[in-house]
């Protein structure tokens, strides 16, 4: 069996106080635990869409009394200074070179891609994940290391079936150069470490009147998979918790609920280190992890939430829980099968997210279009009552549907990306929890099937898959637009922030928010025996 556990780690006993609900627990000492997180992780890169600036120019400073030092390891140069100017200037090639990578697969998120990256290595392909934009899995580079190779396996798996895979290939005349100016003058280098004495840095991007965000611990610049560079914060994971549990939970969060989001925050950290594998660091700063902004907007709650709850995390059978939370979950959570491939989570599961008996799922399941409809029109008793996307409406016309779809199909190489029109739309396939998991649509081209989360990725509407469709016709009965008729934002599994909000405003700890979002599921200190997260596929090998 494969598994990441916590090793050479030291324990201290701590009381810890009723805050959490529970009496006691051993506390580890985790800031012993470094954290590795691309704050920016595509500097050189081109922006993904037209609402992303591109990155020009990285100011990274000390603070005040401070000074950084600057150490460049290929040449053991090192240079104390207050002040570094970092930016990515195209360098020519001597000849062109060529870029290239065998994509066998391309999903909305991580765990699909975990899953579907977990079926290639069953068939003895070796593979790794890597985002681009998308999560994509690629054959592996330094296996599959030349075009005739390349050539070779996606010509096998085309003759076999598999349609999915694409070379994408590019020549390239330049390529990326990080260059620093320290004091007036240039360096380029490829790696640099950045310290300070305080263990405070500032950073800010772009040359405007922005404020400068703060980071805990060191900096690395290093190189990424796709020829441009990352910059990499080094930090210990409390301190990391910090730029996190705030802008996830919100600065006007009750305690209880900050405290839960705190051990979810923490779990979901150590649990997924490996999402960036492939780029030699382990999480993101954004939506793609977890929101994390370093020190610039901590709070006394968060604060006290994470000191209060020093080493404690959420486990399934000694197991790190997948962590999974969203804004709100529309008045019923989703199961992690409802969201995406990959093995059961048994506390990941579809339950009426209230307190009171509004619904009865099991004799009334949402996979039924009229028990959905009947359910969505419901408003009140609900955890989330009240928020604005508890229940939503939106309305797209065909033209925009058209214009979201092609976009989409062209990102995933989808063979009928130059469709013309869409003629209708039809949920083929819901979940017990009322989630779409197949969705038809008929183009003049032919039919296309989005499967779970890649209906929100496709269309710019919805907000989460707990949704139904209305057509809207036109005086002569053509089809000009559809009605997306729904509740909840995002993907609905595991805690819902906003019903935290109330559970913790009713009275209740923590220890009990956390057990009502993720069933069968306990709150202990890290340890030497908890699993980090076990490999499904060398799990099945070795049965």
């Amino acid at each position: 069996m494969f598994e990441i556990t916590v090793v050479g780690r030291s324990l201290a006993i701590a009381l810890l106080s009723c805050f959490l609900g529970i009496e006691t627990a051993v506390a580890v000492a985790t800031d012993e635990i470094e954290l590795q997180v691309g704050i920016i992780q595509r500097l050189g890169a081109k922006p993904i869409n037209d609402k992303e600036p591109a990155i020009e120019e990285v100011t990274i400073s000390s603070t005040s009394g401070d000074s950084l030092t600057v150490s460049f390891p290929e040449t053991k140069k090192v240079i104390q200074t207050q002040k570094i100017v970092l930016d990515i200037e195209p360098q020519p090639l001597s000849k062109p070179q060529l870029s290239e990578r065998l994509v066998l697969s391309d999903r909305a998120t991580f765990e699909t891609a975990e899953a579907v990256a977990n079926s290639w290595k069953k068939l003895g392909i070796e593979v790794e994940i890597l985002q681009p934009g998308r999560w994509q899995v690629w054959a592996k580079r330094d296996v599959y290391s030349t075009p005739l190779v390349r050539r070779w396996l996606l010509h096998s798996l085309q003759a076999n079936g598999y349609e999915e895979a694409y070379l994408s290939s590019e020549m390239l005349t330049h390529q990326p150069q990080a260059t620093l100016t320290i004091a007036g003058k240039k360096y380029q280098q490829d790696e640099v470490e950045i310290t300070s004495q305080k263990n405070l840095i500032k950073v800010k991007i772009n040359d405007g009147d922005d404020t400068p965000s703060l980071y805990g611990g060191s900096l690395e610049l290093q190189p990424n998979a796709f020829g441009e560079y990352t910059l990499v914060n080094h930090v210990p994971l409390e301190t990391y918790l910090r730029g996190v549990v705030p802008y996830e939970i919100g600065a006007s969060a009750p305690p209880q609920a900050v405290a839960a989001q705190t051990i979810i925050a923490r779990t979901y950290a150590l649990r997924n280190l490996r999402r960036f594998a492939a780029d030699d660091y382990q999480l993101c700063a954004t939506v793609h992890c977890q929101v994390y902004k370093g020190l610039s907007g901590t709070n006394p709650t968060s604060d006290r939430a994470i000191e209060a709850s020093r080493g404690l995390v959420l486990t399934y059978q000694n197991e790190l829980v997948d962590a999974l939370y969203s804004s709100t979950t529309g008045g019923v959570t989703a199961s992690f099968d409802d969201a995406w491939q990959g093995a059961d989570r048994p506390y990941l599961q579809a339950i009426i997210d209230s307190t009171q008996q509004v619904w009865n799922l099991s004799e009334h399941p949402l996979d039924d279009e009229t028990n959905l409809r009947r359910f969505l029109s419901l408003k009140q008793g609900f955890n989330e009552t009240g928020r604005s996307v508890f229940r939503w409406h939106k309305t797209s016309k065909i033209k925009d549907l058209d214009r979201d779809l092609r976009r989409y199909l062209n990102k995933t190489h989808h063979p009928l990306a130059n469709f013309t029109t869409i003629e209708w739309m039809q949920v083929q396939k819901r979940s017990p929890s009322g989630r779409i998991l197949t969705l038809t649509i008929q183009t003049d081209k032919g039919k296309i099937q989005l499967h779970k989360n890649d209906v929100r990725s496709a269309f710019e509407a919805p907000i989460s898959t707990l949704f139904y469709l209305e057509p809207v016709y036109d005086e002569d009965k053509r089809l000009k637009a559809y009605n997306f008729i729904g509740g909840g934002f995002g993907h609905g599994v595991g805690l819902s922030q906003y019903g935290s909000y109330n559970l913790a405003n009713l009275g209740w700890t923590a220890a009990q928010i956390l057990s009502f979002y993720y069933p069968q599921t306990t709150i202990q200190p890290l340890n030497d025996s908890i699993v980090f997260w076990r490999d499904e596929v060398r799990l099945s090998s070795n049965r």
